[in-house]
């Protein structure tokens, strides 16, 4: 038993040290070093407990009473440790979302972390409440059998409610729309929102702008249809994560462009304000930021092409590529710490759009914050939530 100990305490500190660095190299470990980064930072509290546990049943079998046991004990402890620093980062998520807030609303607001969190919404990290909130599942709004919508509306069937379109992410291959933006749609439906959560066509079957023509699709059934839900068509905000903070920034950028409207050019896609979240803005990669982490998927998976012999396709792909001075209102959320998506990106992206939009964009970069931070109800996306929902408001109301 004190070598299972040992071993076990070993895996224990590793998992902790990973999740506290979060290493952005070599690239070909990233996707396991995210693996562990990601459920280390966004649910340390369960780990912890685990841990514990662990460690006192092997205690009281004697797994502490030979040298091997308590070198595992030992790395047990500076796990819980590192552990409590993860917990504790959480809160770091507060300055950044407000002073993100002031740029694009105004300083006269309240904290985001002015109100408790329950500690039933961290008890349930992967079952946000539906209380208060309808859902209506699988509505079709086009002719591909991935295009399928949810409508998340308030359960008292309130009518003329702003919209929001929430489009996930998976590396523009996989994802769902029951899987992501659940914390935020359902917070926004209970406030008076109707959210609608899309699928769209995936590669490799799909090439881009397959993706992005399906999104713009489903926001023409928005148009059409939403006032059958109680929603109003004349306020759309649109989000999403990772790919979908591609898409996202891209529906902003490219509002009415006939290239991406195939067969309804007509269709006014026009949306009043953006929430990429850890979203990718320059497919081209243009200061050389991921060249060996993403460029081979968008060129054999994606995009299907090379990005020096398709430049134009590529350019057209990038958000970064569209910003404009009439780019409706912004705030876009990254990590620091996201393995990846690099912060540089969103950086780069957040000050060319600061440079010629006449509308405000606001920039939160959450310290300690692993890509897909928002995918479950943490005490750090919560506070997220409560500042997108601060944006969208503000875009909504004026104030």
């Amino acid at each position: 038993m004190a070598l299972v100990l040992c071993i076990s305490g070993a895996a224990a500190a590793v998992f902790t040290l990973v999740g506290l660095t979060c290493p952005r190299r070599p690239y070909f470990l990233i996707p396991m070093t995210f693996s562990i980064s990601w459920p280390a930072g966004d649910l340390a509290v369960f780990h912890l407990v685990a841990q514990i546990i662990f460690t006192t049943i092997a205690v009281s079998m004697g797994a502490a009473g030979s040298t091997t046991g308590r070198v595992g004990l030992g790395l047990m402890v500076l796990s819980w440790g590192g552990l409590v620093a993860l917990m504790l980062r959480h809160r770091a998520a507060v300055a950044p979302l407000d002073a993100a807030l002031a740029v694009a609303v105004g300083p006269d607001l309240a904290s985001v972390a002015a109100e408790p969190v329950a500690l039933g919404t961290l008890l349930r990290p992967f079952s946000p409440s539906r209380k208060g909130v309808r859902i209506v599942r699988d509505v079709a709004y086009g002719e591909f059998k991935r295009n399928r919508l949810d409508v998340l509306t308030p359960a008292d069937g309130r009518a003329g409610c702003p919209v929001l379109l929430q489009i996930h992410g998976g590396v523009w291959m996989m994802g769902n729309k029951k899987q992501q933006g659940q914390p935020l749609m359902r917070h926004l439906a209970r406030r008076g929102w109707v959210c609608v959560a899309i699928n769209y066509r995936l590669s490799p079957k799909a090439t881009f702008p397959d993706h992005l023509i399906d999104a713009k699709r489903a926001l023409a059934w928005i148009h059409e249809h939403i006032g059958e839900y109680g929603g109003d068509a004349s306020f759309v905000g649109v989000t999403g994560g990772s790919a979908g903070g591609h898409l996202s920034a891209l529906m902003a950028l490219t509002a009415n462009d006939p290239q991406f409207q195939p067969g309804f050019e007509d269709v006014d896609t026009t949306v009043n304000a953006c929430v990429p979240v850890y979203g990718v803005f320059d497919f081209l990669d243009r200061d050389g930021l991921h060249k060996g982490l993403m460029e081979p998927v968008l060129s054999k998976v994606v995009m299907k092409s090379d990005p020096v012999q398709a430049a134009q396709a590529w350019h057209a792909a990038s958000p970064l590529s569209h910003i404009r001075p009439d780019a409706p209102p912004f705030f876009v959320v990254q990590g620091a710490q996201d393995t990846l998506v690099w912060r540089e990106d969103a950086r780069a992206f957040v000050a060319a759009l600061r440079s010629v939009s006449k509308n405000p964009v606001g920039y939160a970069e959450i310290p300690f914050a692993q890509h897909a931070f928002d995918l479950m109800s943490t005490r750090r996306s919560v506070y997220t939530v409560r500042a997108i929902t601060r944006f969208l408001e503000f875009a909504h109301t004026g104030q």
